[in-house]
């Protein structure tokens, strides 16, 4: 069922003068907007992979990834029911976030008719009980009714190597390892891991050689966007 957060988006994209839900041979695209087919996608991206790839053909495509930086969780008792309670979700996600997804569209992106646009919003999601649909392993299951954009924050557009590199590169010396990676941005090592992955398998980045166990990368500049 689709979700308030992903039709507001829709609007959001289209604008006055686009079209939303276009049939397109076999594909429903979510908003056409001037030459860009616009395609909302809050899960996975590899969810929309091979359509993506396959509209890439003769299209201009824009992806647009919502990253939940504010999430209030609103409960009912009971679908439809009375509101029992409200609480921040401690999860807030940033725009690096994309290179958990990115790792499953590195044969995707690049390309010079895509970009990914990522977007920070804040979002109520609404709650209620699961009722018979509880897994063993979870104490509070419930069900997600809807999730209602609030307000829609910073966004950045993805659409080059360069445009990449931008996102992971302030503080790293050159070349890095993970290390450096993960100390620059704060972030864990098993997460500048996959950053490095996607890097590399992008053409971002390549690997020039090794200090102990650990590799080094160095930016590839205007070389990958020339190839």
């Amino acid at each position: 069922m689709e979700t308030s957060l992903h039709r507001e988006l829709k609007l959001l994209y289209a604008g006055d003068e686009g079209q939303l839900e276009v049939r397109l041979g076999r594909y429903r695209i979510d908003a056409i907007a001037g030459t860009w087919l616009v395609e909302i996608q809050h899960g996975s991206l590899s969810a929309i992979r091979d359509k993506v790839r396959k509209l890439l053909a003769k299209h201009h495509v824009l992806v647009v990834k919502p990253l939940v930086a504010n999430k209030l969780i609103v409960h009912r008792g009971r679908e439809g029911g009375k509101v029992l309670r409200r609480r921040r979700s401690p999860k807030r996600e940033q725009f690096l976030d994309l290179f958990h997804e990115l790792v499953y569209f590195t044969r995707v992106f690049p390309h010079p008719r895509l970009a990914l646009e990522l977007l920070l919003v804040e979002v109520e999601e609404w709650r209620h009980p699961g009722h018979g649909r509880r897994r063993r392993w979870r104490k509070n299951d419930c069900v997600v009714e809807d999730q209602k954009l609030m307000s829609v924050g910073k966004s950045v557009r993805i659409a080059t190597r360069s445009d990449l590199w931008q996102l992971v590169s302030i503080g790293l010396p050159s070349p890095f390892h993970t290390g450096h990676l993960a100390e620059a941005l704060g972030i864990d090592r098993w997460v500048a891991q996959r950053i490095a992955y996607c890097l590399r398998k992008t053409g971002t980045v390549r690997e020039v050689g090794k200090l102990r166990n650990a590799r080094l990368y160095e930016y590839t500049g205007d070389e990958a966007a020339a190839a």
